[in-house]
């Protein structure tokens, strides 16, 4: 009986560090995550940067024709 509840209580410790380690590989990945939707909303605001400056360089040659 007591080597059941030695291996019961070793069973729920493991469980419980299983569980923690989970919980700070879901932390990091939504910090990866949020990391990564400002980056790519960073470079869509730097594309429409570029493709604004392009439209301008294109309406600037066709005035000066």
């Amino acid at each position: 009986m007591i080597n059941t509840m030695e291996s019961h209580g070793r069973a729920m410790a493991d469980a419980r560090e299983r569980i923690n380690r989970t919980e700070l590989a879901l932390r990091r990945t939504e910090e990866m995550l949020a990391q990564n939707i400002a980056l790519c909303s960073r470079i869509r605001a730097q594309r429409r940067l570029i493709e604004a400056a392009d439209c301008l360089v294109k309406n600037d040659s066709q005035a000066m024709k």
